[in-house]
């Protein structure tokens, strides 16, 4: 890739395909726009975002999901809260994030496995989260009657903010925060805390492991 002067109307180029593009912007989709050009995409959003900081701009550059997205600076969020009258980014149930969060952290995991986490019957949360794009169906287990395995989806990513699975807080990392021996109480905080704004420190709590002795109930909130 080339690392010579980046121009101007390179500059504005990418300004405006980052402001555009309802997905990240990556370097193959960068390539397609130049139309056979080979400038190093990461070197152009370097530049930009140095300039975003010198004009004090109330937007910055985020690598999320294998490239990179124009945001709103964390301290404009509660006001952007109000002009869409959103209390979060991602407009989940409590049932529907505690499915999340267990698939997030355990994945490739079918649905029996989700529910004996989560110690009730998952099949309609499952559903919804198909629907809203957040997991997708990755193949079967080799197990008896080959269960569907559920993983979470570039939607995923893009919903928590987040460059890829591994800059997830680690459960581990998030019990030493905790304290030794403190017990988490809720299975969905650990994911619960990457819908808000952040700065890139783990979520408060782990998912909770320990499957429930009684058999799997329903969900009856609505989604």
């Amino acid at each position: 890739m080339n690392d010579g002067p980046i121009t101007q109307e390179i500059l504005q180029l990418t300004e405006a395909l980052l402001t555009a593009t309802p997905e990240p912007l990556n370097q193959a989709r960068f390539n397609q726009c130049l139309e056979g050009g080979d400038i190093r995409l990461a070197a152009v959003i370097e530049r930009l975002d140095q300039l975003f900081e010198e004009q004090e701009r109330p937007v910055e550059i985020m690598a999320v999901g294998g490239g990179y997205q124009l945001v709103t600076k964390s301290e404009y969020h509660p006001f952007l809260k109000r002009l869409f009258h959103r209390m979060g980014r991602l407009n989940l149930s409590r049932p529907a994030l505690e499915a999340l969060a267990v698939v997030a952290y355990k994945q490739p995991v079918s649905r029996s496995e989700v529910e004996q986490i989560r110690g009730v019957n998952s099949d309609t949360v499952l559903k919804t989260l198909l629907e809203k794009e957040l997991v997708t169906i990755t193949g079967r287990d080799e197990t008896v009657g080959r269960p569907l395995l559920y993983g979470t989806t570039q939607a995923f990513l893009i919903g928590f903010g987040l460059e890829s699975l591994s800059v997830m807080p680690k459960l581990k990392e998030i019990e030493e925060i905790m304290g030794v021996g403190e017990t988490p109480t809720t299975m969905e905080e650990a994911l619960a805390g990457l819908s808000q704004p952040h700065n890139g420190e783990p979520a408060e709590k782990p998912l909770d492991p320990a499957p429930t002795e009684a058999g799997p109930e329903s969900d009856d909130a609505p989604e």
